[in-house]
């Protein structure tokens, strides 16, 4: 069973830019494939970005792509979601995820979600 908690979320302006952190726990870490989903009010969740666990490749959502980064360090169980140039639309809350599907077409694990709001 593994654990995913997020942080980093919070408030900011329209062009910022925040650092999202998964910290996942209670199994083998690096064997998953990791990413970031987000849910903005009265919408679905979407997907946002994937990275695999051996080789460390990335998958983008078209529109995130050059202004988020998703990254992990295998050494400290850890995965990042860097987004800049934020924009209002980005507003949701994002959830860490875990699966062994690639790009996690399939998730076995979520965490509980941090949320992001840019004003503008």
């Amino acid at each position: 069973q593994v654990q995913l908690v997020e942080s980093g979320g919070g408030l900011v302006q329209a062009g910022g830019s925040l650092r999202l952190s998964c910290a996942a726990s209670g199994g083998t870490f690096s064997r998953y494939h990791m990413g970031w989903f987000r849910q903005a009010p009265g919408k679905e969740r979407e997907f946002v970005a994937a990275i695999s666990w051996r080789l460390g490749s990335t998958y983008y959502t078209d529109s995130m792509k050059g202004r988020f980064t998703i990254s992990r360090d295998n050494a400290k169980n850890l995965v990042y979601l860097q987004m800049n140039s934020l924009k209002p639309e980005d507003t949701a809350v994002y959830y860490c995820a875990a699966g062994g599907s690639w790009p996690l077409k399939s998730v076995d694990y979520w965490g509980i979600g941090t949320l992001v709001t840019v004003s503008s």
